[in-house]
């Protein structure tokens, strides 16, 4: 795919420091919306315009609703645009873990609102015309040799007590044969997961929410968001917004905006890669079938083919704001650990992006004072997760918070130290799991 000036000055003006992302420069129907001046009033007032933002809007609109969405930068410039695009089954967490934690009826109650979460991302893809390479497929593969026993429990378990049919334990000699590598112990194929253009994804739903009534501004920072009973007020750099309800959709880049429910989540780096166009014959040696691939480090290698033929790569994380000097550099030693024949093969994209981590990997929902709603934390499993928080939220307003209620109830512990203290604790644990995945 040729990407013209325009195209490649998009992905410079979405990069993070030096980074320049694929995503943007191959990103379909982007257009510049106002930013919001003066004083204005809504129903809702939905903050950040990411998934969590963008769906919240969109299903509030569509009953109905009043709602402006206010954005700091561009929609889609966070997590939501610059993710591996994997849309996974269930929770971040197995099954098998969540019945650890929580005994099965609530695990059958957690992955049937993380099956509906998967199935709402496809219906909206399809309802809504995003074009966005919806491809099918999830493998993934085990990095030790006890993960392949555990991965084909997961998939038995998932067949026999979840009626889940569409994963299936591959063993190692297989997975040899499907990936261009022997590194792995064997894996998991779930045939019902998928993977996305996830910038397009997050700009196509922007849209339908636009056209579902809801008003979307872009480069309108808020700088405070204080009660007003009733009701909140939503203070902008150019503006105010008075509204009954606000939406917290913020994840990563939530700041010092609502301490409370920042110390709930860590916000951490993550990068990826674009090769140049591969061959034909050499992308397919690489990944067989065009699934997306994850592995079971604590810090996961995740890759996958674009839909002209580059292999997207994520690896290596940050627990600090300071980038890498060369962020293709940075990813491209984990990519070659994977694939050394692409030794000679040019990096033409590399980026980074904000995601928030949970202490429990599993959501942060919330109330505020009663009229302040928040979804967060989605630990690397948002593509699906956030999609339905829109949804959940949006039925909690309307009066109907029972499914809310069932990730509002979930344990969501804070960060020891808040948010000024979190990041030595952090640091030490991630580089102890970093240890044990090299060990």
């Amino acid at each position: 795919m040729a990407l013209t000036s325009s195209q490649r000055g998009a992905a410079r003006a979405e990069g993070i420091g030096r980074a320049a992302s694929y995503y943007a420069a191959t990103a379909v129907g982007r257009r510049e919306r106002a930013t919001l001046r003066g004083d204005t009033r809504a129903d809702v007032c939905v903050i950040g315009g990411g998934y969590t933002g963008s769906s919240s809007a969109l299903h509030l609109a569509e009953r109905g609703y009043d709602v402006v969405l206010v954005e700091a930068e561009c929609l889609g410039w966070g997590a939501s645009g610059r993710n591996g695009g994997q849309l996974g089954s269930g929770q971040r967490k197995d099954v098998l873990e969540l019945e650890a934690a929580f005994g099965e009826a609530r695990a059958q109650t957690l992955w049937r609102l993380g099956e509906e979460a998967k199935a709402a991302v496809k219906q909206r893809i399809g309802r809504h015309g995003i074009a966005c390479d919806l491809k099918p497929g999830v493998l993934t593969v085990a990095h030790k040799p006890a993960d392949a026993p555990y991965l084909a429990r997961v998939a038995e378990r998932l067949r026999t007590h979840y009626g889940y049919a569409q994963a299936r334990a591959v063993p190692r000699e297989e997975v040899a044969e499907m990936l261009g590598t022997a590194r792995y112990h064997g894996g998991l194929l779930d045939s019902d997961a998928a993977h996305l253009h996830p910038l397009n994804y997050a700009l196509g739903l922007a849209r339908a929410a636009e056209d579902a009534g809801a008003r979307l501004f872009e480069r309108s920072p808020v700088r405070r968001l204080r009660a007003a009973r009733p009701g909140v007020e939503v203070v902008l750099e150019s503006g105010s917004v008075r509204a009954r309800y606000a939406v917290l959709a913020c994840n990563g880049y939530l700041a010092a905006l609502e301490p409370r429910a920042a110390a709930k989540i860590m916000p951490i780096s993550n990068f990826l890669l674009a090769t140049a166009v591969l061959p034909e014959a050499l992308a397919r040696s690489l990944i067989r079938d065009d699934v997306a691939v994850a592995d079971t480090k604590f810090v996961v290698d995740y890759y996958r083919l674009s839909a002209d033929r580059r292999l997207l790569f994520g690896g290596g994380e940050r627990y600090t704001h300071r980038l890498p000097a060369d962020i293709g550099q940075f990813v491209r030693r984990y990519m070659l650990r994977v694939f050394p024949q692409l030794a000679d093969t040019p990096v033409e994209y590399a980026w980074g992006g904000t995601l928030a981590i949970t202490r429990t990997r599993l959501p942060s929902f919330g109330r505020l004072d009663g009229d302040i709603y928040y979804a967060q934390g989605f630990s690397g499993h948002g593509v699906a997760l956030t999609t339905l928080a829109g949804k959940l939220i949006a039925e909690a307003i309307a009066g109907t918070a029972e499914r809310f209620d069932v990730f509002a109830g979930l344990p969501q512990p804070d960060f020891p130290g808040g948010t000024l203290l979190r990041w030595p604790a952090l640091v030490l644990a991630m580089l102890y799991y970093s240890l044990r995945d090299k060990l």
